[in-house]
């Protein structure tokens, strides 16, 4: 059941966020033509935006607040989770019992208000100080006013507000939220964990009582989605623009399945052996090898209901082949393409095309290959592979180097910056297990030996001092 009327629109803010311009063309290569870097993601809203989440205690709040902001600030979103909790952990050191949260206990209440008016305060600051885009304000703003008091301070700065409401009454993933969650937070620290559960749903009552979920009929002006049990069940109203329509997508592709995602290079290439990048050559005699093993280690590892996915390049197949069970390609796993480049060792780019090599070397997150893709460009190209794996449970993904940067840097909230220097080695499996709130990672190396196609962050590139500024030459 979903209901999109967009005939009313939030104010707009005094500012707006203007779309970056992507210049093409070379860049200082022989021809003497110029090329700026990549700003292939526009700044999806024209106004900042409150993502506020709705709900009781552990309803996996906290859980879709971090999903949810790793996601946008890797699609290039800056997003920043403001937790009412972490407030007023710092206004209150020592956590008695549930009675801080009773709606009678008046100087608990005020501590809360203020905490929460603090969040709100630094939720500005982020806006205009930081030029954040999103802010998801996470706390459980059950009641009526606590979310008019919200919409009030996000209208007069002309904010958009985006609820997400979180319903489950179902007791096993309650439960279970209890369990993997709140034994973990600093207020149970030294619980036993008997006495942290009664306390923890003494807690979740105080909460119950003065509860008012949205309403589909009152709040029917508002825009939001309701998640019912963990994804059972969803209802949409009233998006407002691109980008909540982008949360709405990723809130109802994401899953709390226990589940593993298996990531590797393909074995070692015959373009590897001979320090080329790019091309699309068939596997090495080593790379045969690591083949064998890693079909060898995925047999051992007895995973239920496996899916093989690997890129539309011979490498990869002739990896996954050795599996001896179906495997599905994707172009979008394909090697990001180095365009002019492409078949070249580092040594020859660096001789032929000096400058290319040289700004590359100043941001190579966002620096595009003549002809070809930036590593900004292919994390563009890799949100649908992204979406499929929230999807999916057990998966062993075959990919490349720079595709397996990506994919780690959304997995593991890697920002831009390091992302293009994640080590992602030959012959290596990763072996990525999402937990509460974040990602458990696993390394297994099989045993064959490979080169080594690791670049380290340089310096700054000695050849970038004796080039004049890239805006002023013609």
């Amino acid at each position: 059941m979903s209901s999109f009327d967009n005939t009313e629109e939030a104010p707009r803010a005094p500012h707006t966020c203007s779309t970056v311009e992507a210049s093409q063309g070379a860049t200082g290569n022989k021809r003497g033509h110029r090329r700026r870097y990549t700003a292939s993601v526009p700044q999806f809203c024209n106004s900042p935006t409150m993502l506020v989440m709705v709900g009781l205690p552990a309803r996996g709040k906290t859980y879709i607040s971090k999903k949810l902001t790793r996601y946008l600030n890797w699609i290039g979103v800056p997003t920043k989770v403001f937790n009412v909790g972490q407030y007023r952990r710092q206004a209150v050191t020592t956590y008695k019992n549930f009675e801080f949260f009773k709606p009678d206990n008046e100087e608990a209440m005020k501590i809360r208000k203020a905490c929460a008016s603090a969040a709100l305060k630094d939720v500005a600051t982020y806006f205009s100080k930081e030029q954040g885009q999103v802010a998801v304000f996470d706390a459980t703003n059950t009641t009526r006013e606590r979310r008019a008091i919200i919409l009030s301070f996000a209208n007069e700065r002309g904010y958009k507000v985006f609820f997400v409401e979180s319903i489950c009454e179902d007791p096993e993933i309650i439960a279970e939220n209890i369990k993997q969650v709140k034994f973990g937070s600093p207020d149970y620290a030294d619980r036993d964990c008997e006495e942290a559960m009664v306390d923890f749903i003494q807690r979740i009552d105080c909460y119950r009582a003065s509860y008012m979920p949205i309403d589909d009929e009152k709040d029917r002006n508002l825009s939001y989605i309701k998640i019912f049990d963990v994804g059972s069940r969803y209802l949409v109203n009233r998006v407002q623009d691109h980008i909540q329509s982008r949360i709405v997508y990723y809130l109802m592709n994401i899953h709390v399945t226990p589940r593993s995602i298996y990531l590797s290079r393909h074995g070692e290439s015959e373009l590897n052996l001979l320090g080329r990048i790019g091309g699309d050559s068939g596997l090495s005699p080593r790379g045969q090898k690591y083949a064998n093993a890693l079909a060898t280690f995925i047999t051992n590892q007895n995973i239920n209901d496996l899916k093989v996915w690997t890129s539309h390049m011979k490498r990869t197949i002739q990896t996954a082949e050795t599996l001896a069970v179906p495997y599905e390609q994707w172009k979008a796993l394909n090697e990001i393409d180095a365009g002019v480049c492409e078949e070249m060792t580092y040594e020859e780019i660096q001789e032929h095309f000096p400058e290319e090599f040289a700004l590359r070397d100043q941001d190579k997150y966002r620096y595009r290959y003549p002809k070809g893709e930036s590593y900004e460009d292919l994390v563009q190209r890799l949100e649908p592979v992204i979406m499929e794996l929230e999807r999916q449970e057990n998966v062993l993904v075959v990919c490349h180097q720079a595709v397996m940067r990506c994919l780690l840097a959304y997995f593991l909230d890697k920002p831009a910056g390091e992302l293009p220097y994640l080590r992602c080695p030959l012959h290596t499996v990763l072996k990525l297990t999402p937990v509460a709130y974040g990602c458990k990672v696993e390394s297994f190396y099989l045993n064959v030996e490979a080169v080594n196609t690791h670049r380290d962050r340089p310096g700054v590139s000695e050849q970038l001092l004796s080039l004049s500024d890239p805006l002023t030459r013609s």
